[in-house]
């Protein structure tokens, strides 16, 4: 890991413990869980979301500013506001999308669950993500959630992650295995 990614880490993991820990208190982790989803959605779809995190154009009374009006747009819980507008005034909205990982992982570790990742040349019906989710529990021994994404170039098959564990079943891996070996050979 590079030294600035370690330091953006580094710095999200400890908003991301406070927020859980008084989410946990006050028994609102169930509005955390939808502003998490509320704002990797609105990261995904928004390119003037993503500027107003990352760019130093803005000043701080700016990015508060804007980070309120958002919340409360988003109808944001009251915690994912504040603690939004402190990381305006800290200089620190950067670290947002590594905030939202480390809540997203310390929810389900909280449930007891696991997140797969799982990217496929097609999009997975409900069907398939239900089968796959119940395979992966059963190897994993926890329930797993699916976050798939879709990467036609791996031609067909999947590439699971689960944890550090891997599992490439492209064919596109099978086709670079294959090109390889060729070259070893002749």
């Amino acid at each position: 890991m590079s030294e600035p990614a370690a330091i953006s880490s580094g710095i999200a993991a400890r908003y991301a413990t406070a927020v859980f820990d008084l989410a946990k208190e006050t028994n609102k982790v169930k509005a955390v869980e939808s502003d998490v989803s509320a704002l990797e959605e609105a990261l995904a779809t928004s390119a003037d979301l993503a500027d107003l995190i990352s760019s130093p154009v803005y000043t701080r009374d700016e990015q508060e500013g804007a980070i309120a009006a958002i919340a409360k747009q988003m109808k944001l819980s009251p915690m994912m506001g504040n603690t939004l507008r402190l990381m305006a005034t800290k200089r620190r909205l950067f670290v947002l999308p590594a905030l939202l990982v480390a809540l997203r992982e310390a929810i389900a570790a909280d449930k007891g669950e696991v997140t797969a990742e799982v990217i496929s040349a097609k999009a997975l019906t409900k069907t398939q993500s239900d089968k796959l989710s119940k395979v992966l529990a059963s190897n994993v021994g926890k329930d797993v959630s699916i976050k798939a994404t879709v990467d036609e170039s791996l031609i067909g098959g999947l590439v699971v992650k689960v944890g550090s564990k891997m599992v490439d079943t492209s064919i596109r891996s099978r086709l670079n295995s294959l090109q390889n070996a060729m070259k070893e050979v002749g």
